[in-house]
C-alpha cells in the first residue's frame, strides 16, 4: 500500500515511516513544514497543497494548524486518511465531520490498539460500577503542549456516555470548596520528564477500588497503531471511524 505521512520529520512522523518500511509499505510522499531541502527517499513538501505523489492512504500526525489544506486534499483525491493529531477545536471537529461524508476519515486521540481496549473496559466498568466514583490521571512527558491529554478526553467520553446526562468534568480541584457530587469525573494532568504515555481510570467505592491503567513503553506502538487503522480505513466508505471501530471489528462486535 502506498502512504502519505503529514508531520514526517516529527518524532512520530519518523516512527510511522521506520514500521511502514517494515512491514512493506511504499511511502510515497512526507509532508512537513520544517522540510528544508534535505536528502530523503521519497518526495517530500511543506505543505498539503504541494502533494503530487497518488497514495492509497494518508496518516497525519503534524498540528492542527494544516488541517484546512488536509482536508482540501482529502476532498479533491477521495483520499482515506487516519488523523493522530490532538488539541482540534470544536469548530475543527465539525469540519473533519463534514468532510468524512464524502471521504472515510479514522481519527483517534491515541492511536494504541491497548488504549482502544482500555476504552471497552472503562465503559464496561462505568456500567456496572453504579454510584462509583472516577478519577482519570494522565502522564506525559515536558514538552506535551495540550493538557488534558486527548486520550484522557476520549477517556472521559467513554465513562460519560455509560453513565449519561448528570456526568460532568472536573478539570483538578485546586480552588473547590465543596464535597464531590454525583457525576464528576475528575480528569488531572501530569507533565514530567520523558514519559511516554500514562493514563489510569479509577474507579472508587466503599471499601473497593477498581485501577484501569495503560501504560506506554515506546512511540513505535502507536505507529504499529497507526498503520493498522490505515488498513483498516482504506477500504471503508465515507464515514467518520475512530480505533474502536478497528477494535470492535478485530472482537467481532
Amino acid at each position: 500500500m502506498k502512504l502519505i505521512i503529514g508531520g514526517a520529520l516529527g518524532r512520530m512522523g519518523q516512527e510511522l515511516e521506520k514500521a511502514a518500511r517494515e512491514e512493506g509499505w511504499e511511502v510515497v510522499c512526507g509532508v512537513d513544514v520544517a522540510y528544508s531541502g534535505q536528502a530523503a527517499q521519497h518526495d517530500m513538501v511543506t505543505g498539503f497543497e504541494q502533494v503530487k505523489a497518488d497514495a492509497d492512504v494518508l496518516v497525519d500526525f503534524s498540528r492542527p494548524d494544516a488541517l484546512p489544506e488536509l482536508l482540501a486534499l482529502l476532498r479533491a483525491r477521495k483520499l482515506p486518511a487516519v488523523l493522530c493529531a490532538t488539541g482540534y477545536t470544536d469548530e475543527e471537529l465539525r469540519e473533519i465531520q463534514a468532510v468524512s461524508t464524502q471521504v472515510p476519515i479514522l481519527r483517534s486521540a491515541n492511536m494504541s490498539l491497548g488504549v482502544s481496549v482500555m476504552q471497552e473496559l472503562v465503559a464496561m466498568a462505568a456500567r456496572t460500577l453504579e454510584g462509583f466514583d472516577i478519577e482519570i490521571v494522565e502522564k506525559h512527558h515536558n514538552q506535551k503542549a495540550d493538557s488534558p491529554s486527548g486520550t484522557a478526553l476520549m477517556l472521559y467520553e467513554a465513562a460519560r456516555g455509560s453513565i449519561g446526562p448528570e456526568a460532568q468534568p472536573v478539570f483538578g480541584r485546586y480552588g473547590r470548596t465543596q464535597k464531590r457530587v454525583p457525576g464528576e469525573i475528575g480528569i488531572h494532568a501530569v507533565r514530567g520528564g520523558s514519559v511516554t504515555g500514562e493514563h489510569e481510570v479509577g474507579f472508587y467505592g466503599p471499601g473497593e477500588q477498581v485501577l484501569i491503567t495503560h501504560r506506554a513503553e515506546s512511540r513505535a506502538l502507536f505507529a504499529r497503531g497507526a498503520l493498522r487503522a490505515a488498513r483498516y480505513v482504506a477500504d471503508k466508505p465515507p464515514a467518520l471511524y475512530s480505533m474502536r471501530d478497528v477494535v470492535r471489528e478485530m472482537l467481532g462486535l
